[in-house]
């Protein structure tokens, strides 16, 4: 199964504003394990960033007039994602982008949910814990994933964390690290350590039995609870 982790920067929060792609970046896994062939491109969008856009992802357009315009990554990114499963923290805002740049090259583009299935991480995180904050952030720190260098927001960067978050998130995955490489191309290239996970199938646990006092204690306790009223624990324990 090949699922592409993706996120985008922009010039500012509404399309209908005109606002553009300046940032794209994605992670590939293929079941649900990092590949290693990754996605990244800066974008020119040929007008103004948003000042407000600008302290949150630290890019300006001056850094950008040497990039190439969408039109100039429009086709190899549409191969790269095409026929996997988009997995996007907040998708509408993400898809809603991509399908205005499609679409400003070509009317007839039918959208990016024609061509590739979308899992929304946010609505995910939403139904796994409602009532509770679900920013990217937050998700870091619930599923205890390392995002102390995201200072600034970054796609690939950002890309990078929601994997983490996201195979945390959905469980079964028993590591992060990329397959048959040596402890020095396992990194990612960003300063992270993989998320590790324990195999379901290690069965060498060790069995800590408690010591004599523990018992006492144990017992002191089970008594306590049957003069305070029925203790059930109590009552299993001496049961014939």
């Amino acid at each position: 199964m090949r699922q592409i982790v993706l996120d985008t920067e922009t010039t500012g929060l509404e399309i209908t504003q005109g606002h553009r792609i300046i940032e794209v970046g994605c992670v590939e896994l293929v079941n649900r394990k990092l590949t290693g062939n990754h996605y990244h491109q800066y974008i020119n969008p040929e007008r103004e960033i948003d000042q407000g856009a600008i302290e949150v992802h630290g890019i300006t357009l001056q850094s950008l007039l040497d990039k190439p315009t969408f039109s100039g990554v429009a086709s190899e990114l549409l191969d790269y994602i095409d026929g996997a499963e988009l997995i996007i923290h907040n998708a509408p805002f993400d898809v809603g982008f991509l399908d205005s740049e499609f679409k400003l090259l070509d009317q007839t583009f039918a959208g990016i949910e024609a061509k590739c299935q979308i899992i929304d991480t946010l609505q995910l995180a939403r139904h796994r814990h409602p009532g509770q904050r679900n920013s990217l952030d937050a998700l870091c720190e619930r599923y205890d994933v390392d995002n102390s260098q995201r200072e600034l927001h970054g796609a690939l960067l950002d890309a990078e964390i929601l994997a983490d978050v996201y195979l945390m998130m959905t469980g079964g995955q028993t590591s992060l690290r990329l397959a048959n490489t040596d402890d020095k191309q396992e990194g990612r290239g960003d300063g992270f350590e993989p998320v590790k996970r324990l195999s379901s199938g290690n069965r060498n646990l060790s069995i800590i039995y408690p010591t004599d006092s523990e018992l006492d204690a144990h017992e002191g306790y089970m008594d306590l609870l049957g003069e305070r009223g029925r203790s059930i624990w109590k009552e299993k324990i001496e049961a014939p």
